[in-house]
């Protein structure tokens, strides 16, 4: 349905086709949705490592019960807080991957970043799941350091390794980068009930987590297949042909069509664009992005202070009944999987819908809106706390709805943000923009794992 040409740029839809006039032959189509599909396994390959890092609570706890220490006190304080150092031991080390990843866009080949932190992080997963089989009850200190270093690893290859994916389908057409956003959420989604099968089927523990981790090894390795395949694609080949010549080096020559792939009503600046370095311009980059960046940063500080720091700690109001549901499976399916579904399905409706837009103010406000999911879940029955004894939301009908409505809204809101980015600057700069837009991801993460220790301790 074509909007009438009088709209206002912010109703009117994102390019949905890169314009095609600096190629020479006509634009091929996705053959069976062939580059479609493969974007979407690379999006749940993205975020795979870490939903399953968070996923397997109750592996880890099981890990981290020993102690030999006083009264086990200080695996105690593992044991609580072990999301929230998860969180940082995967997101400081990110922000500083994804600065050197901007750094290396024009010198090292997305192909090279790309399937180097792939192999990276089969490798780490490989020591986490021969590590499922060790007794690690005698140093158990010693592998909760292994286990954050191993965090650090794997989360700062996947850093690259989703940075990279996603400016390189900033390259096609908009349909490719909703697929790969797509797809990160169905990665969490895949997990959660991984986790949840696990959890039911095997009665042992390790039983449970060595078949978990196996899945993600089995993964990743699909993640390199697909990958190598992409550029087998005709339809693949005829967008990415565009990595053949550096963006650095590109000149605009007059009648050059770059200003109509920037946002409607968008001006280009052809200056910096002529300008021959090895590391792309970030100031203009910036300057396209500022509002959007600080959006996407307090859509994800919000939803790392409250998932799963807050959202994993918050118990059934009947767990004195000792039903199954309220013991055992509460946790994995109101606040792990409900929360990754929820996320993927508002994703998903960003592939019809795409309001408010780019430029709209209520953009913003949406955004900050969100804040009131930090009392929402603080005031729910979030155990053991300390300081703040008052639940307000004492039945469980509470959590399951804050729960959907955190997931709807970061999956719906972020994809918008994520996917207007690249869009709005010239298309030379469209693979820089989206490391840039990844950056405000993770600096966002980052920022609110470090909040939600606080939060944590303040409880």
């Amino acid at each position: 349905m074509h909007r009438p040409a009088s709209s206002s740029p912010d109703e009117e839809p994102l390019i949905t086709e890169p314009l095609g006039s600096r190629y020479s032959h006509p634009k091929p189509n996705d053959h069976l949705h062939g580059a479609y599909l493969i974007f979407f396994l690379l999006g749940i390959g993205s975020l795979l490592p870490w939903n399953f890092f968070i996923t397997a609570k109750h592996y880890w706890m099981y890990k981290l019960q020993n102690c030999s220490g006083p009264a086990g006190q200080g695996v105690s304080d593992l044991q609580d807080f072990f999301e929230s150092y998860v969180s940082i031991a995967s997101t400081v080390p990110s922000l500083l991957c994804l600065v050197g990843n901007f750094l290396l866009v024009n010198r090292v080949p997305a192909s090279v970043r790309i399937l180097s932190s792939l192999f990276v992080m089969l490798a780490v997963f490989l020591v986490i799941t021969v590590l499922v089989k060790v007794d690690t009850s005698a140093w158990t200190t010693a592998f909760f350091a292994l286990t954050m270093a191993c965090v650090a690893v794997v989360s700062s290859s996947s850093t690259v390794f989703t940075s990279s994916i996603f400016g390189l389908s900033s390259l096609f057409p908009m349909k490719n980068l909703q697929a790969l956003n797509s797809g990160q959420a169905m990665g969490g989604t895949i997990s959660a009930i991984a986790s949840m099968i696990d959890l039911a089927a095997a009665a042992d523990v390790t039983d449970s987590a060595l078949a978990y981790f196996l899945t993600a090894d089995i993964f990743i390795v699909i993640c390199i297949m697909v990958y190598l395949l992409l550029p087998r694609l005709e339809y693949s080949r005829y967008y990415m042909s565009s990595l053949k010549e550096s963006p650095a080096q590109t000149t605009l020559q007059p009648g050059s069509s770059t200003a109509d792939e920037a946002e409607p009503g968008g001006t280009t600046n052809t200056s910096f664009l002529a300008k021959s370095t090895c590391i792309p311009p970030l100031r203009p980059i910036l300057q396209k992005t500022a509002l959007l960046g600080f959006c996407l940063f307090y859509i994800f500080f919000i939803s790392i202070i409250v998932f799963p720091s807050l959202s994993s700690n918050i118990e059934s109001v009947s767990k004195s009944s000792g039903s199954p549901w309220s013991t055992k499976y509460f946790v994995p399916l109101t606040s792990f999987l409900l929360y990754n579904f929820a996320d993927w399905c508002g994703r998903q409706i960003t592939a019809w819908i795409q309001v408010p837009g780019p430029r709209s103010k209520l953009l913003p406000v949406l955004v900050l809106l969100r804040t009131i999911f930090l009392p929402l879940f603080i005031l729910s029955n979030y155990q053991p706390r300390a300081h703040i004894q008052m639940v307000v939301f004492n039945r469980d009908v509470y959590p399951v709805v804050f729960t959907a409505l955190l997931g709807l809204s970061n999956g719906y809101l972020g994809t918008l943000v994520i996917i207007y980015g690249p869009k709005i600057v010239p298309k030379e700069l469209a693979e820089a923009a989206g490391v840039v837009m990844t950056f405000y991801v993770v600096l966002g993460l980052a920022v609110g794992s470090a909040c939600s220790v606080l939060v944590v301790h303040l409880m």
